[in-house]
């Protein structure tokens, strides 16, 4: 099997480079053994595959054919071979990673520089704004959103689960009055975070159906904790995740309502672009961020 591999690698090769010379230049190989082997293939199918004359070298139609089917099967077995050594070898090399400021400062960011000492070999260029990134363009490894990924030409892996609460604050609600169902916030001031995947469609269970409440206000940001301190002044009611809301709740400052109808959680994910196979230092934080937020659940 080895030695086929061998004879049809040299055909591919031989083709690629434009020559036999050309080839055992760029290969380190003798050019007589590889025109052995394709010699060889050409006897073994029992077919030319290759036009050879001393200025030019072209493929048969069987040539051209094989060329495909071989070229592929080579470069999947050089994925798969890179697949297994990325796994077995320890992460190293800069790692590009792109999240959400807040989310990122107060959450995530603690997360990998524990990583980061467990893997010394890893350097890290943590990039934290409010804003879309394009992962492909900037050269991202990988991205954590909260709630899913709606480029299809991006992989998306869970990390952790999300709750939110919706707040407003004790002299908003005397003012306004607490809502006792979703429709109700049709007739209140919410805090819009365009940051948030559903923006101003909020969602939620009701009697076991997802309803979704187009709500609106006088304020929009595009920060979570933007949107805290607006809810925090009174401005209106918000949809927070809970690592800012549940701190809020429990010092009285901001008021939990709607705690019957629970928002439909979103999820902490790691995105990434698709390639053949995943960096091993990608693989690698994306697995210790499951194990991390599974022991250090966010709220």
């Amino acid at each position: 099997m080895s030695q086929d591999l061998s004879r049809i690698r040299a055909f591919v090769q031989v083709f690629d480079a434009g020559g036999f010379s050309a080839a055992a230049r760029q290969h380190g190989r003798s050019k007589a053994l590889l025109s052995k082997y394709v010699t060889d293939l050409e006897d073994y199918l029992g077919v030319r595959l290759m036009n050879r004359t001393t200025r030019k070298l072209s493929l048969t139609e069987a040539g051209e054919a094989y060329y495909r089917e071989a070229s592929q099967l080579l470069q999947q077995l050089d994925d798969l071979d890179a697949s297994i050594l990325d796994q077995t070898a320890a992460p190293r090399g800069l790692l590009r990673v792109s999240a959400a400021r807040n989310f990122g400062e107060m959450i995530l960011a603690p997360a990998i520089f524990v990583f980061l000492a467990e893997h010394p070999d890893v350097t890290l260029d943590l990039r934290l704004e409010d804003r879309f990134v394009d992962l492909v363009d900037e050269g991202i490894d990988v991205a954590l959103r909260i709630g899913a990924a709606q480029d299809s030409s991006l992989i998306a892996r869970k990390i952790a689960d999300m709750q939110h609460s919706v707040v407003g604050s004790p002299a908003y609600l005397k003012a306004r009055g607490t809502p006792r169902a979703p429709e109700d916030l049709r007739g209140h001031f919410c805090v819009v975070d365009t940051n948030f995947q559903g923006q101003a469609n909020w969602r939620f269970i009701d009697k076991g159906a997802t309803v979704s409440v187009h709500v609106s206000g006088p304020v929009r940001v595009n920060s979570p904790l933007s949107a805290r301190d607006a809810a925090l002044a009174g401005l209106g009611l918000a949809l927070l995740p809970g690592y800012l809301a549940d701190p809020m709740i429990a010092s009285g400052k901001l008021v939990s309502v709607l705690a019957d109808y629970v928002h439909t959680g979103s999820s902490l994910q790691a995105v990434y672009p698709h390639r053949r196979h995943l960096a091993g230092k990608v693989r690698a934080l994306i697995d210790h961020l499951v194990a991390w937020f599974e022991a250090h659940p966010v709220s």
